[in-house]
C-alpha cells in the first residue's frame, strides 16, 4: 500500500486498519478460538465511525471512501448481531449443518416415548461448532455501461465513479480517486468530440479483474 498523500488518508488508512482487525477477531472467535466476543475493538470501531460520521467531509472521493468503509462495518455488524443471537438461543449457526442421521434418531427416540411426552433434548441435539460469517461471493462476470455526453455533466461522472469504486470494492480492490477518473472522463470525451458521440464506458467484472473500456456512442445516454 502507498503511503497516505495526506491526513485525510492517513485517517481512513487507520480506520480500514480497524475494521478487519475487527473482522479477524469476529472470525475466530466463531471458530472457537477467542474465549468471549471482541467488545473492546468493537466499541473503539464504533467510536472512530461515529466521529467521522459527525464530522463534516467536503470532498466528494473522500466522503464516498468514508461511507463505504462505513456501510462495511455496518454490514459486518449485522451479520455478527444474528450469530450471536442464534448462538444464545441456541440456534443452528449460519453455515453449520447437521448430519444426515440426526432426524432418524429423534424420530426413533420419539417413537418410543409415551404419549403427551416430550424428552428433554440431548446434548447431542446442540449445534456444531460455531463457524466464521460467510461473505457472498461475487458473481464471476459482470458488466455496467455508463454513457456520457460531450457536455461530460458532473452528475454522470460521479455514476460512473461510484459504480467503477462498487466493482473494485467486490473484487477487493481499493477505489481510484475521484480526480482520477474525472480526468480520464475529460480526456475520453474530448478525444470523441470531433465525431459528435457521446462516450459509453463499460465496466467488466470477470474472474476476479476489473476492467474499463471506452467507445464512441451515438445513442444517446443509458
Amino acid at each position: 500500500m502507498p503511503p497516505p498523500k495526506s491526513e485525510w488518508e492517513k485517517e481512513m488508512q487507520f480506520l480500514e486498519g480497524e475494521i478487519r482487525r475487527l473482522e479477524a477477531e469476529f472470525n475466530m472467535f466463531f471458530a472457537g478460538r477467542l474465549p468471549r466476543p471482541p467488545w473492546e475493538t468493537k466499541a473503539r470501531v464504533a467510536a472512530l465511525v461515529k466521529r467521522h460520521d459527525n464530522s463534516y467531509i467536503r470532498n466528494t472521493a473522500d466522503r464516498f471512501r468514508f461511507e463505504s468503509l462505513q456501510s462495511r462495518y455496518q454490514k459486518f455488524i449485522e451479520l455478527c448481531d444474528r450469530q450471536l443471537t442464534n448462538r444464545e438461543l441456541g440456534r443452528p449457526m449460519l453455515g453449520a449443518r447437521r448430519t444426515s442421521q440426526e432426524p432418524t434418531a429423534q424420530g426413533a427416540q420419539g417413537a418410543q416415548d409415551p404419549p403427551g411426552v416430550t424428552e428433554a433434548p440431548q446434548a447431542t441435539d446442540a449445534p456444531q461448532a460455531p463457524q466464521a460469517p460467510q461473505v457472498p461471493q461475487a458473481p464471476r462476470s459482470s458488466e455496467r455501461i455508463v454513457t456520457i455526453g460531450r457536455d461530460a455533466a458532473e452528475e454522470r461522472v460521479k455514476l460512473l465513479y461510484e459504480e467503477l469504486a462498487a466493482a473494485r470494492k467486490q473484487v477487493g480492490e481499493a477505489p481510484l480517486e475521484f480526480e482520477r477518473v474525472a480526468a480520464l472522463v475529460k480526456a475520453q470525451v474530448s478525444k470523441f468530440a470531433d465525431e459528435g458521440s457521446n462516450v459509453a464506458f463499460r465496466i467488466a467484472m470477470k474472474d476476479g479483474k476489473v476492467s474499463l473500456t471506452v467507445k464512441a456512442e451515438k445513442n444517446g445516454e443509458d
